[in-house]
């Protein structure tokens, strides 16, 4: 799931409003500085983040990013205790929905425009590792392969939980 684009969010409600909510907690318990929806294993396009105190979400995001780019260790809740230099554009405008269906924008440099980068390529199917340099590609995915966490579930016989959205998935869904 993490690799395949999420679907549009088409209707607004409570359900939608229940699954801000947990991506927050379940972002504040990591604890992380941003959570995408498919890392919980729901294919739609929302995501929360927690970046100076300022906690946010966005439905449906679209980002125009600086031309003036930002070198900084980047880490993902996808990978625990993974950092790597990641470059992105120091500056991000995001366009996009709250949970309510209102449009909003939110602008950030630096960590906020880092986070809403990550965020968003992963409801892009975009994993921050795909961002890094062919060598450090490399040396991440050996520490992958390496980690205590890799195959846990499979090894175990777990199979993992999928979770359909009942919202219109426009032909995309399982």
């Amino acid at each position: 799931m993490l690799t395949t684009p999420a679907s549009p969010v088409v209707t607004y409600d409570k359900e939608l409003r229940t699954l801000v909510a947990d991506l927050t907690e379940t972002m504040h318990d990591a604890p992380g500085a941003g959570l995408a929806a498919p890392q919980i294993g729901v294919s739609l396009r929302v995501f929360v983040w927690n970046v100076d105190d300022e906690v946010g979400h966005l439905i449906n995001p679209s980002l125009d990013l600086s031309e003036e780019l930002q070198e900084g260790d980047e880490g993902c809740l996808s990978f625990p205790g993974m950092l790597y230099e990641t470059p992105r554009a120091f500056r991000a405008v995001a366009k996009g929905f709250n949970m309510h269906g209102e449009p909003i924008i939110v602008e950030g440099t630096e960590l906020l425009a880092r986070c809403l980068q990550h965020e968003n390529d992963h409801l892009d199917g975009i994993l921050f590792i795909d961002r890094l340099l062919k060598s450090d590609r490399k040396r991440a995915m050996k520490e992958i392969r390496n980690s205590e966490w890799f195959g846990v579930a499979t090894e175990s016989g777990a199979e993992p939980i999928i979770k359909v959205s009942p919202h219109a998935m426009n032909g995309l869904g399982l």
